[in-house]
């Protein structure tokens, strides 16, 4: 048995009060058992608008968010996936402006970067509030999807607006992924329309665990998140929903079992 803990936070604009919630929650995490914790999509920093991130996002060698997690992995011995950060990105030298990446990171349990994701999908949509949201204008996206293969579970790393992209999942999934990972903002219009069918058709399309954690509440600058953080198991049934309030919630995976049933047709 694996035990997660699912990590459901309010992030604002100012980074440090925000590393100082999450380090609290990861605290509790591990003092739950948690031996995987995973955050939701832009753990660092939501609701800035676009001068504040310039203003206070670094790059990844540079970024304090990232070196003081990876020091928490050490710290605890624990596997810490990052849902995401935003972090700068100068795409060249010749360019007079940087760009954003929207980059998920697993950190080991000896504070070493394993992995990282970079957000293929932009959420570039028109909300029928009226309410656009235009990510390509100032994040570079990633081209190929990641599975990180460990000695007891697989991962295949998303983000948020990927999750209406059921290909990404199905080459994940044959890639040797059994826990789909899917750490999101979804706003509160779409998170009630759509965020669980969505999920639970991903779990069940290829035979997959999925963990969401998830943002939620209001961040300011007029930007607000659904939550409900959830994990699924493979035949889509909800094992945890974290409701609509920041918390650390815990789930129990039974891997073995998954592939059993993955030797077999449904």
């Amino acid at each position: 048995m694996l035990r997660a803990a699912l990590i459901q936070t309010t992030s604002i604009p100012d980074v440090s009060k925000n590393f100082a919630s999450l380090k609290s929650m990861i605290g509790k995490a591990k003092s739950g058992g948690a031996s995987l914790i995973l955050t939701p999509e832009v753990s660092n920093i939501l609701g800035a608008n676009k001068k504040k991130m310039f203003d206070t996002l670094k790059s990844e060698s540079e970024d304090p968010f990232l070196f003081s997690s990876r020091n928490l992995a050490a710290k605890y011995g624990i596997w810490l996936l990052l849902g995401s950060l935003a972090l700068k990105l100068r795409t060249s030298h010749r360019m007079k402006r940087d760009f954003f990446v929207n980059r998920s990171f697993l950190i080991s349990p000896n504070g070493i970067i394993l992995a990282r994701y970079d957000k293929i999908h932009m959420f570039d949509v028109k909300l029928l509030s009226g309410v656009e949201f235009n990510e390509s204008k100032i994040y570079k996206n990633g081209v190929v999807g990641v599975v990180i293969k460990l000695p007891n579970f697989n991962l295949g790393l998303s983000i948020c607006y990927d999750l209406r992209f059921p290909k990404l999942y199905k080459e994940l999934a044959e890639k040797g992924a059994e826990i789909l990972c899917i750490p999101s903002a979804f706003t509160q219009q779409t998170g009630y329309l759509h965020w669980e069918i969505l999920l639970r058709a991903r779990a069940i399309e290829n035979r997959s665990f999925v963990l969401a954690p998830a943002q939620c509440g209001d961040h300011g600058n007029g930007r607000s998140s659904w939550g409900h953080s959830l994990a699924i198991d493979f035949f889509g049934n909800i094992l945890v929903d974290a409701g609509s309030a920041p918390g650390v919630n815990f789930v129990d995976l039974d891997v073995t079992s998954l592939r059993k049933i993955r030797k077999y047709s449904l």
